[in-house]
């Protein structure tokens, strides 16, 4: 999931689909649990989108400008005496 597709949704829609994620990550805890899992690299990324998800929302939440875009450093320009 991009946070860029998950910055132009409403807070109300990021709750829903951390919502949807928690679900999916109970039951992908059960298929690893009963040997039915196939792709166990889906569990760490639902984990991940989670906590991308959870982010941007307090961001929103606190209507903070997209503090995750990179800044550009400012260089300082010394004299040379």
């Amino acid at each position: 999931m991009k946070a860029g597709d998950l910055r132009s949704m409403t807070v109300d829609q990021l709750d829903d689909e951390v919502l949807k994620l928690k679900k999916e990550r109970f039951n992908l805890r059960f298929q690893r649990a009963t040997g039915q899992l196939e792709n166990t690299a889906r569990v760490r990324q639902a984990r991940r989108d989670i906590a991308r998800i959870k982010t941007i929302a307090a961001q929103k939440r606190a209507g903070q400008p997209d503090a995750t875009k990179p800044k550009r450093a400012a260089r300082s320009k010394s004299k040379a005496e």
